[in-house]
C-alpha cells in the first residue's frame, strides 16, 4: 500500500496541479497559491525519498523544512509586491500588470 511509487504520484498530481494553476491563472495571488502547491509536491518527493532510499534518515527532514522555509520567505515578498501592485494599479489582475513594464 504506501510504496514509493504511491508518493511518487500523489506528489507528481500535487506538483500539475500547481504548474496547472500557475499557467491558468490571471490573479497574483491564486498564482501564489499555485507555487506554493508545487513546493508542497517537492517536499513530498523529498520525504518519500528519504523514508524510502536515504541511508542518512535526517537528509530529506532537513532539506524540506529549508523549502518550507524558503516558501515562507517567498509568500511574505509575493505578497508584499502584490500589496504595493494593487497600490499602484487598484488591481491584482496580471495582464493589468504587464503594462508597467519599462
Amino acid at each position: 500500500m504506501n510504496s514509493l511509487g504511491t508518493y511518487m504520484i500523489v506528489a507528481a498530481a500535487l506538483f500539475s496541479l500547481g504548474l496547472l494553476g500557475v499557467l491558468q491563472r490571471r490573479n497574483l495571488i491564486g498564482m501564489l497559491i499555485s507555487i506554493e502547491l508545487m513546493l508542497n509536491g517537492a517536499n513530498l518527493n523529498f520525504m518519500a525519498f528519504n523514508r524510502f532510499l536515504a541511508p542518512e534518515p535526517a537528509v530529506g527532514q532537513i532539506v524540506a523544512l529549508f523549502v518550507m522555509g524558503l516558501a515562507a520567505a517567498e509568500a511574505a515578498i509575493g505578497l508584499s509586491i502584490i500589496l504595493a501592485l494593487f497600490r499602484q494599479l487598484h488591481s491584482i489582475n496580471v495582464e493589468r500588470a504587464q503594462h508597467l513594464r519599462g
